[in-house]
């Protein structure tokens, strides 16, 4: 499993330099943000819980990690500046899989882990 884990790291951290590239923020754009939730955030988030859970538990090693990590902050600096905000903050992985086991909700996770939107 540790194999995939690392190929998926990979395959998201990609998808989110992708997603970067082609962004032109033009906020507020509610719609863009959930949509860089669910095609970056709930994806990192889940790869994380996937390798965290049931008889395969996989321990990162420190650059697979921080790859991860990475990956997560650069989706959540993308919804942000679909609310016109630049986070340029770290955001805890595990926080964040503990946030979405909790609420169960993409939106309140990153509302809750960026203050953004203001609530």
């Amino acid at each position: 499993m540790g194999n995939a884990i690392s190929v998926r790291i990979r395959q998201l951290d990609r998808r989110a330099e992708r997603a970067a590239d082609e962004f032109d923020p033009d906020p507020p754009d509610e719609a863009r943000a959930e949509e860089l939730l669910r095609q970056g955030v709930g994806p990192t988030i889940a790869c994380y819980c996937e390798a965290r859970t049931g008889d395969a538990w996989h321990r990162f090693d420190e650059a697979e990690f921080e790859r991860l990590e990475g990956t997560l902050d650069r989706w959540l600096a993308l919804y942000g500046a679909c609310y016109g905000v630049d986070l340029d903050g770290t955001y805890p992985v595990r926080t964040a899989a503990e946030l979405l086991v909790d609420t169960r909700d993409i939106c309140d996770v990153a509302a809750v882990l960026t203050g953004v939107p203001d609530r």
